[in-house]
């Protein structure tokens, strides 16, 4: 096994702006730079005194499409394209300053997120990062929507995923399969949006759901394709699926590897499958074996 990497935090403070897709309120995310061993920590900013949740698999919460975490009486929502763009860029100690609940959807994707990270820029820290190995395959779900965890003979993450929309949509069926690094984040899956059929959109508004949210900012799939945008990629929906994944999967609060395979998954699914590894999983600190 390659030794652990050291652990790293950015080198100043970034700021994300924009609204919450469901909520539809104004809301700023600061990325500010931590300690060593402090981890993903979102603070709410706008609560007196500020109210500090871990970004933790302990502290999710389940409400429906979309990672929410709580602590302390406080939440946030809609946090997994945040938690993939930390994950993705490697940056493991983080506090995220928020005034609101619902964190901005920006374009659908964590192109602005991971932006923001770049500017400014990673410091590479003195202690070592967590890593925890798959050693066993273990599956949860059933037939129509499962995911895996499988040992792997390489270093590192790597991630299969498909979806499956059938015949009658414009999505269709997608597979890809990645391994994930910085670089393949930034370029392959950090820019890829949010989706949702027009019919479900309809659903959501008539909920009173979404009312500020146009189908430029996001991807709305009509039965002759995307309604008022353009694809990105043409498997963009499956690559939007495996950025939630890699957001999801952060909440194991150190760095996995192995292989995860999704057929049809979502955040509910994701999470399980972290408390599964938690639980049975090798994790390694310094250099040993600590679970």
């Amino acid at each position: 096994m390659q030794p652990l990497r050291n652990q790293r935090t950015i080198a100043a403070a970034a700021r994300v702006e924009g609204f919450g897709y469901w909520s539809g309120r104004d809301v700023h995310v600061e990325f500010r730079p931590a300690p060593e061993d402090a981890g993903v920590v979102f603070v709410r900013g706008d609560l007196s005194p500020p109210v500090r949740i871990p970004a933790i698999a302990a502290n999710r919460i389940e409400i429906p499409r979309r990672t929410t975490i709580s602590a302390g009486g406080a939440r946030v929502e809609m946090i997994e394209h945040i938690m993939a763009a930390l994950a993705g860029l490697g940056v493991d100690n983080c506090e995220v300053w928020v005034d609101q609940i619902e964190m901005p959807g920006c374009d659908g994707s964590a192109l602005a997120f991971t932006t923001a990270l770049d500017s400014a820029g990673l410091v590479e820290q003195t202690a070592a990062r967590r890593r925890l190995v798959i050693r066993e395959t273990s599956r949860l779900g059933d037939e129509r929507c499962w995911i895996e965890a499988r040992p792997s003979h390489r270093e590192g993450l790597s991630l299969k995923v498909r979806i499956d929309y059938g015949g009658r949509t414009a999505i269709g069926r997608q597979s890809l399969e990645l391994a994930i690094t910085a670089e393949t984040f930034r370029k392959q899956l950090a820019p890829c949006r949010t989706f949702l059929l027009q019919e479900e959109a309809d659903w959501l508004l008539g909920q009173g759901l979404g009312a500020r949210v146009r189908p430029s900012d996001l991807l709305v799939f009509g039965p002759l394709g995307v309604v008022d945008n353009r694809l990105r990629f043409s498997d963009e929906c499956v690559r939007h699926k495996m950025l939630d994944l890699v957001g999801d999967l952060a909440l194991a609060g150190c760095d996995i590897s192995g292989q995860v395979v999704a057929h049809c998954s979502g955040h509910r699914l994701n999470s399980d499958l972290v408390h599964v590894l938690l639980a049975e999983g090798e994790i390694f600190d310094q250099r040993r074996r600590i679970a």
